[in-house]
């Protein structure tokens, strides 16, 4: 080995391959389930909105179906397989990160799953799992990562967030990383008054909570009527799509705020699963000569999806 390949960054982003520790509801519509075993040996999240790919096991298979070689190469082998084989693949945030030892398997984390009535395969499976069930999961093995995506600029004042409950576990672990005195205006869109939940910070945050079945006002019409702080600010959207691109419309287009300093992400688009979502994107865009690039789903493009 060469001094420049020991210099070498290693590769962020490995598969996984965790087992369920135990599972906690949350409320009407969250739960958590915490993750452990050797298999997350050399795992580091980022904190913050951390994504990355979950692979699922259909009904009746021991594991998910992920073809891995040994350079780490998995997509194209993964696609070509049968529907009702490959593994299903679903985004998601990592709540939380523990060392409980300095043992192998002494790595812990929490993920929470949106659970809805009618939701897809990735909700049937967390409201079945029990513990020793298994994934397998293409997560980072260093902090810094491109699947972070809060990322407030240096000379930010304030920040704002909105986030449906898609994204609650994104912007939970986003107020505990903010530093003491941030002045932070929060709202959170949840579909039950139950769904509340104790956030930590050491922010100067100003949470709201929109209850749905209260009928709180749209994401949009809740920003635009607030006051915000004066200063340079930093925002992160994220949960269904068209709420946040009007949001972000609002910010940018009515009170003039720089889109570069606007964080915004799809985590799902009312109507479509993440599959559809995957094959429009695939598809020729009219202002382009060809389809958008979707071979990398690496935590960096995908978007938590909560079903």
């Amino acid at each position: 080995m060469t001094a420049a390949d020991a210099a070498a960054p290693a590769d962020p982003f490995r598969f996984f391959g965790p087992a369920v520790l135990r599972t906690r509801r949350l409320g009407p519509s969250m739960l958590r389930i915490t993750f452990g075993g050797p298999g997350l040996d050399g795992f580091a999240a980022g904190g913050r909105d951390q994504s990355l790919p979950l692979f699922l096991p259909h009904p009746g298979q021991p594991e998910p179906v992920v073809p891995v070689d040994n350079e780490g190469n998995w997509f194209a082998a993964w696609r070509a397989l049968p529907a009702d084989v490959r593994a299903v693949m679903r985004s998601y945030t990592v709540r939380a990160q523990r060392r409980t030892g300095d043992a192998p398997g002494a790595t812990e984390i929490d993920i929470d799953f949106a659970l809805h009535e009618d939701g897809g395969p990735a909700c049937r499976w967390a409201a079945s799992a029990v513990p020793g069930d298994r994934l397998k999961a293409l997560g980072p093995a260093v902090e810094d990562n491109t699947g972070v995506r809060f990322r407030p600029p240096g000379d930010t004042d304030w920040v704002l967030i909105w986030a449906d409950e898609t994204a609650l576990p994104a912007a939970a672990a986003a107020l505990e990383w903010l530093p003491a005195g941030m002045n932070a205006r929060v709202w959170l869109e949840i579909p039950h008054a139950e769904d509340r939940q104790a956030l930590t910070t050491a922010a100067s945050a100003r949470i709201t909570w929109l209850v749905r079945e209260d009928g709180a006002p749209a994401a949009v019409d809740a920003v635009r009527a607030a006051e915000l702080p004066a200063g340079t600010p930093y925002v992160w959207i994220a949960g269904e799509a068209s709420q946040v691109r009007a949001v972000r419309r609002h910010l940018v287009r009515e009170r003039g705020f720089d889109r570069r300093r606007v964080t915004f992400v799809g985590y799902w688009r009312r109507g479509l699963s993440e599959e559809q979502l995957r094959e429009e994107a695939a598809r020729p865009s009219p202002d382009t000569s060809g389809p958008r690039d979707t071979s990398d789903p690496s935590p960096a493009t995908s978007s938590p999806s909560g079903d």
